[in-house]
C-alpha cells in the first residue's frame, strides 16, 4: 500500500457502526467523510467540518449526487477554541487525516476533538511520516509519530492502536476515557 486509501482504513481500522455520530476534522476533499455516511445510514450523522469552504462545497454537493442525507457540512477553524462549533461530547469518533502538518496550533485542535468526543469515544489519527520527492509536505511542518502521540496522551487520551497508514503516513487511534 503506497498511499492512503480510506475505505480500507475504514474497513480495517475504524470499529464506524450503523447509527454513530463521526466528525472529519479538516474534511478536505471527503474521502473519509463519503465512505463513512454510508456506513453510519440515515441514523447516524457526519459531520465534515473544514475552514476551506471550497471544498465544503465539493464534499456537500458530492453527497446529494450519492443521496447522503447525513452529511452535515460546518465551515470552522479548529485552531481556535471551540472551533468545531460542535457540541461538547456528542461525537462517538473522529478523523484526523492529514491536517496537524497544517494546524498552526496542534494542541487546539486536539483539546477540541477531545472535547467534542463521547467518554469511550474514539479519535483516528493519520499524518504523514515523511516527505518525498515533491510531495507531502515541507519537512518541517511534519509532525513525528512520537510527538503526534505524546500530544494526544498529554492531553489525556489513551492510546488504542497504532495501525498501517501507507508507506508515508502513520495512523493511531486514541480513546477518551
Amino acid at each position: 500500500m503506497a498511499f492512503v486509501k480510506p475505505e480500507e482504513i475504514i474497513r480495517k481500522y475504524f470499529e464506524i457502526e450503523p447509527g454513530m455520530t463521526v466528525a472529519d476534522f479538516g474534511a478536505g476533499s471527503g474521502y473519509y467523510t463519503l465512505a463513512i455516511a454510508k456506513i453510519v445510514g440515515n441514523s447516524g450523522v457526519v459531520y465534515a467540518v473544514d475552514v476551506q469552504q471550497d471544498l465544503l462545497a465539493r464534499i456537500k454537493s458530492h453527497a446529494q449526487k450519492e443521496d447522503l442525507k447525513n452529511v452535515e457540512i460546518i465551515w470552522a477553524d479548529l485552531d481556535k477554541s471551540e472551533g468545531s462549533r460542535l457540541t461538547e461530547s456528542s461525537v462517538d469518533f473522529i478523523v484526523i487525516s492529514n491536517l496537524l502538518f497544517q494546524t498552526e496550533d496542534k494542541e487546539a485542535v486536539i483539546k477540541e476533538a477531545s472535547r467534542v468526543l463521547k467518554s469511550g469515544g474514539k479519535i483516528a489519527v493519520i499524518d504523514w511520516s515523511d516527505s518525498f520527492g515533491g510531495l507531502g509536505p515541507k519537512r518541517e511542518d511534519i509532525i513525528d509519530k512520537e510527538s503526534c502521540k505524546k500530544i494526544f496522551l498529554e492531553t489525556g487520551l489513551i492510546l488504542n492502536k497504532e495501525f498501517e497508514a501507507g508507506e508515508h503516513h502513520y495512523g493511531f487511534i486514541f480513546k477518551k476515557q
